[in-house]
């Protein structure tokens, strides 16, 4: 007999916290005593339109006392159906068509299998630092840190990696950053794998896990030229970047391309689990009927939800305000690094804003990193580490978030460094 609460969850999971959440509101979570927390993680990303915003609570409610479940291939809700239609505003022609599943890695995984079929070629490449999933050929494909990937190989053949243009990493400005990846990339399709056995460049339009950073514009311009040239996908992973978060509906508009197909997860449900791949019709026919699909895609209330999710963010000009309020937190941020050197980058779109922690040599400062983020937690701030030192600190906000409350945020962090720094050069001296 134990009395340890978490004894029968699978301890395969990591816990950032042992907080037992009951209820969120907006950008706020509150555990099962009462307590209340600024939540600046949205669960990784998820629920962009704040914890239960009272529009999304009301259509999972409709369409549960509906419909819960109509599996696609015997029956069409029609919520997917609308979905569709509601998706098909938002995404820049041609995409125009789009498949539904659960999660971000199973819409990876479907993406790369529109990708090879359509191609009727095998490689894929996908960018150091980049995250896309945990399932096999997810896994494959991520390489922000070995810890997704250590003891499960051998994994899927034919996932190559090119430089992403990390200027902070590199100690170059954005254009050499940007000269010597697309350099690279252009010699990796001469000495690795040959384009006409490449069938799609997966890019996370800002590296999620890998630190919060986002490729200039011209990296991505120049990458979406070379694709077209040789006529390989170019495939963007929006799954932590869409739905507004980078202050664009998709972070790929910024570089004002247009992808071949787009990945999408996370805030596009507000919470409930669905995921999705867009493309175009005319790609899309190119992918035999009955060779993907899944039991739970495009589902009733997950579809619901997210048909809402869509009109919050018109409606709400949530895209808008994440371009407004991540330029107040930026700055807010900025002002912090000026005071604290052992910031050594502040960077991101929107109100996905990675800060890195280094040395003098801009090596990652894991210590201080840990010891900030455990501050603010004491203080009731909740935020997220990433980054392949586990050095960056990730500021995730609700795109409904008040500047009052990002205020609340700066200050709460403005203590933690000065609380993690104090001791840290205690402990050195």
């Amino acid at each position: 007999m134990t009395h340890d609460p978490l004894y029968h969850l699978s301890p395969v999971w990591s816990h950032m916290t042992k907080i037992r959440m009951e209820r969120g509101e907006g950008s706020y979570i509150y555990d099962v005593n009462g307590q209340r927390y600024i939540d600046f993680t949205c669960g990784i990303g998820v629920t962009n339109t704040g914890h239960s915003h009272p529009r999304i609570v009301k259509a999972v409610q409709e369409q549960a006392a509906k419909l819960i479940h109509g599996q696609i291939t015997i029956v069409i809700p029609e919520m997917a159906i609308k979905l569709a239609e509601a998706l098909n505003e938002v995404t820049p022609d041609p995409i125009d068509c789009f498949f539904f599943s659960n999660s971000g890695a199973e819409a990876t995984e479907g993406a790369v299998k529109l990708a090879r079929q359509a191609t009727k070629r095998t490689n894929i490449v996908t960018m150091q630092g980049s995250f896309h999933g945990r399932t096999a050929q997810a896994m494959a494909m991520t390489n922000s840190k070995t810890s997704y990937r250590v003891g499960y190989q051998p994994l899927p053949a034919g996932v190559f990696v090119a430089p992403f243009p990390y200027s902070y990493y590199f100690g170059w400005d954005e254009d050499e950053t940007v000269d010597f990846c697309i350099k690279q990339f252009k010699q990796m399709l001469k000495t690795q794998t040959a384009p006409e056995e490449t069938a799609a460049v997966v890019i996370e339009p800002v590296l999620g896990e890998g630190g919060y950073v986002p490729a200039p514009a011209r990296y991505l311009q120049e990458l979406r030229d070379i694709c077209s040239e040789h006529g390989i996908m170019f495939i963007a992973d929006e799954v932590q970047t869409g739905f507004g978060r980078t202050g664009h509906f998709w972070a790929f508009e910024h570089a004002g391309i247009v992808p071949d197909i787009i990945i999408m997860a996370k805030g596009l449900g507000s919470g409930m689990p669905i995921s999705g791949v867009g493309a175009s019709r005319a790609l899309m026919e190119k992918w035999p009927t009955g060779s993907h699909g899944g039991t739970y895609g495009g589902g009733a209330i997950q579809t619901a939800a997210a048909l809402e999710t869509v009109r919050i963010m018109q409606d709400e000009h949530l895209p808008q305000r994440a371009e407004e309020l991540g330029e107040y937190l930026m700055k807010g941020l900025k002002d912090l690094q000026a005071e604290f050197p052992v910031i050594g980058d502040v960077r991101g779109r929107g109100l996905m804003i990675g800060v890195e922690f280094s040395d003098e040599n801009r090596y990652p400062d894991k210590a201080t990193t840990k010891a900030v983020l455990a501050e603010c937690v004491n203080r009731h701030l909740l935020l997220l580490i990433c980054g392949y030192g586990e050095h960056v600190i990730r500021w995730v906000p609700p795109l409904t978030v008040t500047r009052e409350q990002i205020d609340d945020a700066l200050k709460i962090f403005g203590e933690a460094l000065a609380i993690a720094t104090s001791v840290g050069e205690t402990a050195s001296a």
